[in-house]
């Protein structure tokens, strides 16, 4: 039986927290900035906590081992 590996796509992009939820960086800031108004820029700063169904799914699939923590 093979080993189940992590995504290592995701494990650039996600952290997992003491309590088990899962922190990312807000979606939206990769290019395009012109077009986007300041508001949306401010608010897409920092990370922040997935949503319990979306965290669930990010360590089923693609952090089966923690994400190399």
């Amino acid at each position: 039986m093979p080993k189940m590996k992590t995504k290592s796509a995701a494990k650039k992009r996600f952290k997992i927290t003491a309590t088990g939820k899962v922190k990312a960086q807000a979606m939206g800031k990769r290019h395009g900035m012109i077009k986007r108004s300041n508001k949306f820029i401010r608010d897409a700063r920092g990370t922040m906590v997935l949503a319990e169904p979306d965290g669930r799914k990010v360590i089923k699939n693609f952090l089966p081992n923690g994400g190399g923590i």
